[in-house]
């Protein structure tokens, strides 16, 4: 056998006890995303100042306002913002949750290949959102905001609204968070055999051309966020080319090494068998 029983979590539970075990771990999970809702709500215009200080900076000092053109507005505002900030708060509860019910049926090898791109996915989500809030997001509104101006006697003038600014803020980060998480696609789809690092070096142009097609799509219709978005993907891309080699070749390092092990045990055997 390939495995052995020590390998395999003591988990022999019938479907129903595996579905009993879901229910917890999503309770427990939705408890833990409640909980952070609540206390978010209590601190949703305090973050929410936060999300707004990259408009505030693409302003001259002094100018530039949040307008809300519906009454209830301002109050699904805060929801959002509270919803927003409390799936990050609750997530390593939420990712530990998933974990507890997912690694009892894996072997202890897939266990210690997978423990690496756990903790690189909220790593990475987080570089990709950092960059969109301390670098693309005040350079696209300095640019958005540059096309104030004065036409026919009439003042040009940008009155974002509220709900329009949040819903473009998560969607800079969401975009920038989940497009940062490339590496970790690519090496699980070559851990699970479905591609090599030859087969994506002989597609790169095909792949360059995708990710400024992907840029475009979820990126603001500007050409300074696709190009934000799409220069740090294609050196992402290109770093996961250099781990897919180092993959590789310690692969084939082990490989090499396991018949020459298997030599070494067959040659005591042998020479017991001349010698009797």
């Amino acid at each position: 056998m390939a495995f052995s029983i020590r390998d395999i979590d003591e988990t022999q539970a019938p479907l129903l006890d595996h579905l009993i075990e879901l229910r917890k771990r999503l309770v427990r999970a939705f408890l833990a995303l409640g909980l952070a809702f609540v206390v978010c709500l209590y601190f949703a215009q305090d973050i929410f100042a936060i999300l707004v200080r990259p408009l505030a900076a693409a302003f001259p000092p002094g100018q530039g306002k949040l307008i809300y053109t519906k009454l209830y507005e301002a109050f699904f505002v805060d929801i959002k913002v509270a919803l927003f900030a409390a799936f990050f708060v609750s997530f390593p509860v939420i990712a530990n949750q998933l974990w507890a019910f997912v690694a009892p049926g894996l072997y202890a090898k897939e266990k210690k290949a997978f423990l690496p791109f756990l903790f690189a996915t909220p790593i990475l989500f987080a570089l990709g959102a950092s960059l969109a809030y301390f670098v693309v997001m005040p350079t696209a509104f300095k640019y958005f905001l540059g096309f104030q101006h004065t036409s026919a006697g009439l003042q040009q003038e940008a009155l974002p609204a509220m709900g329009d600014y949040l819903d473009l803020v998560m969607r800079f980060i969401f975009a920038f968070g989940a497009a940062f998480l490339l590496p970790v696609l690519l090496l699980l789809l070559q851990r699970a055999g479905l591609v090599t690092r030859t087969q994506l070096v002989g597609a790169r142009r095909y792949v360059i051309v995708a990710i400024f097609i992907v840029a475009a799509v979820i990126t603001p219709p500007d050409v300074v966020s696709q190009f934000a978005l799409a220069v740090p993907l294609l050196a992402l891309f290109e770093g996961t080319l250099l781990l897919m080699r180092f993959n590789e070749g310690r692969a084939a390092r082990l490989a090499a090494k396991e018949p020459q092990a298997d030599g070494d045990d067959a040659a005591p055997e042998a020479a017991e068998a001349d010698g009797s």
